[in-house]
């Protein structure tokens, strides 16, 4: 099985939308047997808290729910459940490795290092733009995949 955390500051946003997103693209390929799928946070601000109305919203668009998601914080043990841990900005990478201590195995990297034009998925909870998180996050979710599936 491939296990995959998603992680970003408050577990609230990105980290979440990225999971339930990857969840639907493994779903429409009928993997969903091959795979476990997560999210947390670099923080604990936001634990115990649900999804962000913002990205609840953005996803129901697609009919993606996120029903039971409340956010969890990344621990060290998780380095060595999951074959990827995948970072939303350089933020959360490099608060990452502070949780998680080295990356021997390469399992850490942004999303978006796969895409043609590598960068940071903003946080909307300060740009307010889910809409440009989403289109991030769809497109890094999908070349993950790829990558994951060549």
């Amino acid at each position: 099985m491939i296990k995959i955390m998603f992680v970003c500051y408050g577990n609230i946003c990105r980290s979440p939308m990225a999971e339930f997103v990857f969840k639907d693209l493994v779903w429409q390929r009928g993997l969903q047997e091959q795979f476990h799928i997560a999210s947390s946070a670099t923080s604990r601000e936001e634990i115990g808290n649900p999804v962000h109305y913002g990205t609840k919203n953005k996803l129901k668009e697609y009919e993606i729910a996120t029903d039971g998601k409340t956010a969890v914080q990344l621990i060290r043990s998780d380095y060595t459940k999951y074959n990827y841990i995948i970072g939303m900005e350089e933020r959360n990478i490099k608060d990452m490795k502070k949780i998680l201590g080295d990356d021997k195995e390469n399992k850490i990297f942004r999303l978006l290092d796969l895409s043609a034009r590598p960068r940071n998925i903003a946080d909307p909870w300060y740009t307010g733009d889910f809409n440009t998180t989403y289109s991030d996050i769809l497109e890094g979710c999908e070349k993950l995949l790829e990558y994951i599936m060549r």
